[in-house]
Order: C-alpha cells, then sequence, then structure tokens
C-alpha cells in the first residue's frame, strides 16, 4: 500500500473511552443509579431504534430533524427514483435511531401497561444519537440518564423527580443547584398576549428556546423574520421584562400581568413551598423545546457553570398517542455528559488494584494461583511483563488506577510472600 496510512478515528461526534474515563463514567453511573434505585426508581431498557413514523411524529422539537434514519432493506433503483422525485427523503427509512429516552418510554409504557404498577416509577440510562454538528461539548452520540412518573397526575411526580435529582447531584459532589420552574401554560399566555395564532406558537417557543444563545434582540427578530409577530411589537422589551419576573407576580390584593396564567403560578408556588430548602426560581421565558410538554417544565444549574445539568417536564400527551387514552407522566433528564467531566473517581469503596510483574520465565499456573488468591481477598489484579523500562510502566499502570505493585519470580509461592511497592506516595 503506498503513501501513509490514514488515520484512525471515531466517526466524527462520537468517541472512544480509554480506561481512566471509563471508570470515571461508570462511577457517576453507579451513583446515579443508587440514588434513582433508592427513592423507589426501577430500571428499564428499550431498543435503540424506533419507528421512524414514532420518531416524526411531530413530538420532538427540532431534534426530530437531527434523528438518524434507518434504510429499508431491500431498497430498488425505483425507491429511490420515487424518493427523489418527491423529495421524501423519510420514504426509504422505516427505522431510526432513538435521538432521545421519553418517545421510547411512552411507547415501552404503552406496550407493557398491564404489567405495570399503576404508578410507574422508570430510570433509563442509555445512549441516544442526534446528527448535530459536533463541537465542543456537543455528541452525536451521548447517554441520558432519565427518571420519570406515569400515572401520577398530581404535583407529587415532580416533587419526587426534583428532590432525586437534587439528591442525585448532592451525591455527585454537585451540591448547591438552582432549579427553574415554568408552565407551558405560562408560555402560552405570553404567546396569547403577543397576538400569536395558534398554529405558530410551537414555532415560536423554538425561536423563544434560543434566548440564551442569541439574546431578546435575536428572538425578537426571529420571531419578526418568521411573520409569526408584528413588525411594530416590542417583543425585545417585553422578553427583557420577563427575564427579571418573579415569585411576587400575583399576591391575591396586586393585578398579575395579563399574560400570567393564575393556576399554572399556583401549581409553581405550591411546588416551591413543599421544598423550602432548595433554591428555586420563577423563569416564564424557560421553554425546554421538546414539542411534547404540557404543563410543568424545569431545567437544573450549578452556580459554578455556565449551563444547565438536566431538564424536564410534564408530557400528559405523549402516552396517548400510542394508547388511545390519555396517562399523565412527568420526568426529568441529567446531563451526564456535562457532569461526568466535572468528576473524580472517589477512592472510597475501590477495591484495592494491584500489578504483578512477572518474570518470564514463571509458569501460567503460579501467576493463575496468585492472582486467585488475591482476588477471593477483594483486590483487582493485572498482570505485567516484566520490561526494561520499569518507570514508564508505573507510570502507565498508575494512569489506570492501579494502587501497588509487586514483583513475581521464580522463588514466589503464594501471596503472602509477595512484597508490594506503594504507587500513590
Amino acid at each position: 500500500m503506498d503513501g501513509m496510512a490514514a488515520t484512525v478515528t471515531p466517526p466524527r461526534g462520537m468517541r472512544d473511552f480509554l480506561p481512566a474515563e471509563k471508570a470515571r463514567r461508570e462511577h457517576a453511573l453507579g451513583v446515579i443509579r443508587g440514588v434513582y434505585s433508592s427513592h423507589g426508581f426501577d430500571e428499564i431498557e428499550t431498543p435503540v431504534m424506533e419507528d421512524a413514523s414514532r420518531l416524526h411524529a411531530g413530538l420532538g422539537g427540532d431534534n426530530e430533524k437531527l434523528a438518524f434514519a434507518v434504510m429499508k432493506r431491500g431498497i430498488t433503483p425505483d425507491d429511490l427514483t420515487a424518493a427523489a422525485t418527491s423529495g421524501d427523503a423519510l420514504s426509504l427509512a422505516d427505522l431510526g435511531l432513538r435521538y432521545d429516552l421519553t418517545v421510547p418510554l411512552a411507547r415501552f409504557y404503552a406496550t407493557h401497561r398491564a404489567a405495570l404498577p399503576p404508578v410507574f416509577r422508570s430510570i433509563q440510562i442509555a445512549p441516544v444519537w442526534r446528527a448535530e454538528r459536533p463541537q465542543k461539548g456537543r455528541y452525536r452520540q451521548f447517554v441520558q440518564c432519565d427518571i420519570d412518573i406515569i400515572g401520577e397526575a398530581g404535583p407529587l411526580a415532580e416533587l419526587e423527580l426534583l428532590t432525586a435529582t437534587v439528591a442525585t447531584l448532592d451525591a455527585l459532589g454537585l451540591g448547591g443547584c438552582t432549579i427553574r420552574l415554568n408552565d407551558r401554560r405560562v408560555l402560552q399566555g405570553i404567546l396569547g398576549s403577543w397576538g400569536v395564532a395558534e398554529e405558530l406558537r410551537e414555532r415560536a417557543l423554538i425561536t423563544i428556546d434560543k434566548l440564551d444563545k442569541i439574546g431578546t434582540g435575536g428572538v425578537a427578530a426571529e420571531l419578526r423574520d418568521l411573520g409569526i409577530v408584528d413588525d411594530g411589537a416590542d417583543v425585545a422589551a417585553e422578553l427583557e421584562a420577563l427575564t427579571t419576573a418573579d415569585w411576587h407576580l400575583y399576591d391575591g390584593v396586586v393585578p398579575p400581568p395579563t399574560w400570567l396564567d393564575r393556576d399554572a403560578y399556583a401549581d409553581l408556588l405550591a411546588l416551591r413551598q413543599t421544598m423550602p430548602h432548595a433554591k428555586i426560581e420563577f423563569d416564564p421565558t424557560l421553554v425546554r423545546g421538546m414539542g411534547y410538554y404540557t404543563g410543568t417544565i424545569f431545567e437544573i444549574a450549578h452556580p459554578d457553570f455556565g449551563y444547565s445539568l438536566g431538564g424536564g417536564g410534564r408530557y400528559d400527551g405523549m402516552i396517548g398517542r400510542f394508547l388511545g387514552q390519555d396517562v399523565p407522566a412527568c420526568g426529568f433528564s441529567i446531563g451526564f455528559e456535562r457532569i461526568v467531566d466535572l468528576l473524580a473517581v472517589r477512592d472510597e469503596g475501590r477495591p484495592r488494584s494491584v500489578v504483578l510483574v512477572y518474570d518470564p520465565a514463571v509458569e501460567p499456573a503460579t501467576l493463575l494461583k496468585l492472582k486467585h488468591e488475591l482476588v477471593a481477598s477483594g483486590t483487582r489484579v493485572r498482570f505485567e511483563r516484566r520490561v526494561k523500562n520499569a518507570r514508564a510502566l508505573f507510570e502507565r499502570v498508575t494512569a489506570d488506577g492501579f494502587d501497588a505493585v509487586a514483583n513475581v519470580t521464580l522463588e514466589t509461592t503464594d501471596a503472602a510472600s509477595l512484597a508490594f511497592r506503594d504507587l500513590t506516595a
């Protein structure tokens, strides 16, 4: 083969994980699973693919445009011609990779409802795929950590989700977070006060969801360019006023703003009062981009980081799409990829990890006997053949998380005779 070999890398937007990175991820996942489980949630698993029609049912907002399609088997040249003529590339696909875990959960519940309790609390921790433009912190394959409660129509669902999420972040060493609350009914009231037509409101919310990225002026300009609001409307000024809203908009005496949905605001106040030890803010500009949210929506952020660590909300209408009858549902997703790089693997609870450096003349049976003794005592063991550059070997295994090293020679008879050197000193 002429020339140099091409660089071998993962597909763009996807990653390999070296042992130390994988250990950090598994540590975090173990903490998350443990706390969620202690709050009464049960883990399930769904397929990585769903029917294309389900993934493009108008529930996923802009994420539907980012779904990876899986082509049908046995596609003919006539099929390709028909798709090109119609401009409907999705006609060639019958499946797609999931872009989130909520749509698969709704399908799962509709499939297995008879085998599930009246109020079902689920955990889903799994990869999802979106055809994003790869950039720092944005990947085409990433892990989501979801908890959902299906069948509970009252505020207990939101309270359980928020409590479990705060406890999880505390356990990960990310305490002191702030919860931002809003309700889709509040957003509908705001759009109504601007005179936005019903059929344009979901598109308007997609634009408002960009507020953190393009600012009030950018949002107002895009809404005007799309013909959603009149050129004369001072949407930028109204958005600026909304960003300063707090918990004193309506006290029963002072008239509330015309856009404020009183019932929704009362529900949000009740959630705040039931969690007095949490820092909870009212943010009427919070959207959450998915089109399936119907009521309460929330995000959680840490004071040290300028981005959300997770979010969710109530999506009472989704399961009815599959089941034929509405079932109340609410969920929360932790942004795993955002938090995992903030964490270090903790030493507590981790088994002792040792490396046995052996002479080539040592019999495999002897090595296996030593390993059996050490593993039986709860120790993690790796074999390494003796090399000339011992320092490089020790640096490598230390980076891999090993604590100690011992030499194995022809004179070594059992684990008790090993002399370990501490690699962490």
